[in-house]
């Protein structure tokens, strides 16, 4: 990453400390938590939740809401996160269990994924504006949370990072699809995919009814 000097840098970490008000609010608190999550909106692969609890002094730069950072740079947050925080998990629901049960449990699925790999227990979480439910720790839901906590900010990275690498995966076993590129949303190229070839294994069938022609 490029150095910050100056009054850039100044200004960088002042903006870091405000993401840092709810950790703050809760210093006695050993291990905050943030979550967040990647996915809910696709036609296609999997809902991943991220979970990450970071030092409290840490000030990752640049460390911002996954969705207003570039690509390279959530590649290169990714792997500075896993080596700083004290612990962090990724929960992954696959298309198949979305049908079954629908995409806001299944997302509160990951996240009790990702929360149950954390190699440390938190004491509290930080949530991107949802309260998960079966589970026992506190948790303070927070309205674009990944804008406004470090803590959700890192967990949105992990998510949104490992889902990417997951539909580049999938691109290599379906090119026909497009997946490397739009991530599995409802592009105009994807739904043209999809019309005329059909659906393959990862598309949420419960998402595409209208476009196959399947809606009631």
């Amino acid at each position: 990453m490029a150095e910050l000097k100056g009054e850039r840098l100044e200004k960088e970490m002042q903006r870091l400390e405000e993401m840092c008000r709810y950790e703050k609010e809760h210093q006695d608190c050993a291990f905050i938590c943030g979550i967040d999550e990647a996915g809910r909106g696709p036609l296609a692969g999997p809902v991943v939740a991220g979970a990450a609890i970071l030092p409290k002094d840490s000030r990752i730069l640049y460390l911002n809401d996954s969705k207003k950072l570039s690509e390279k740079r959530r590649e290169e947050l990714f792997v500075q996160i896993q080596k700083e925080a004290l612990a962090w998990s990724v929960g992954i629901v696959g298309p198949e269990r979305i049908d079954e049960i629908n995409i806001l449990q299944a997302t509160y699925e990951a996240m009790r994924q990702a929360i149950e790999g954390l190699s440390r227990k938190p004491d509290l979480l930080l949530n991107d504006a949802v309260t998960i439910p079966g589970v026992e720790i506190p948790q303070i839901p927070i309205v674009k949370g990944d804008a406004k906590s470090l803590s959700i900010a890192a967990a949105s990275i992990l998510a949104k990072v490992t889902r990417d690498h997951m539909m580049a995966e999938y691109d290599k076993l379906y090119p026909e699809y497009g997946f490397g590129k739009h991530k599995g949303y409802g592009t105009a190229a994807h739904m043209e995919a999809i019309r005329r070839l059909g659906p393959c294994p990862i598309h949420r069938r419960t998402f595409i009814k209208k476009i196959v022609g399947e809606d009631e």
